[in-house]
């Protein structure tokens, strides 16, 4: 603000305009980046219950290997590779007339990127090959299970 009144009394109205014009213009930029951070969504609900290993679906129900590729057709899924583990977190149940989805974890050594993404992906897509958790709740979705970023 000093600089804008030492520009006035210099009588370099320009110089004024120009400082006066970098307050607004600092503020725009600010709010475009935020605006760009947050815009999160809320995706339509693929199931209104899921089977999970405990209440807060913190344990891993299984491990299963890819039967073939699945490429996530949006941020709710995964991708997974054929032959790739995957942990499985929660089974949504699905309802009538709908496709039955897992949430779960890829791990492969040659698709680290991948690591600790959890997400959607179907069912027939893989094979069980060892249950960790017999004993499983039904509890309903939330709106955050389907979040994306």
């Amino acid at each position: 603000m000093s600089t804008f009144i030492s520009a006035l009394t210099h009588n370099t109205l320009g110089s004024a305009l120009s400082v006066s014009m970098n307050c607004p213009l600092v503020i725009l930029l600010c709010v475009g980046l935020l605006h760009q951070t947050a815009r999160a969504v809320y995706m339509d609900k693929l199931a209104d219950n899921k089977i999970c290993g405990d209440a807060e679906c913190s344990h891993v129900l299984s491990m299963a290997t890819a039967l073939d590729d699945f490429i996530a057709p949006d941020c709710r899924f995964i991708n997974i590779k054929m032959g790739q583990m995957v942990y499985v977190y929660s089974k949504l149940v699905p309802e009538e007339g709908a496709g039955v989805f897992w949430s779960g974890s890829v791990y492969s050594e040659r698709y680290v990127d991948q690591i600790g993404i959890i997400g959607y992906f179907p069912a027939p897509m893989v094979n069980e090959t060892q249950k960790f958790k017999e004993d499983t709740v039904k509890i309903p979705t939330s709106n955050t299970d389907f979040y994306c970023d």
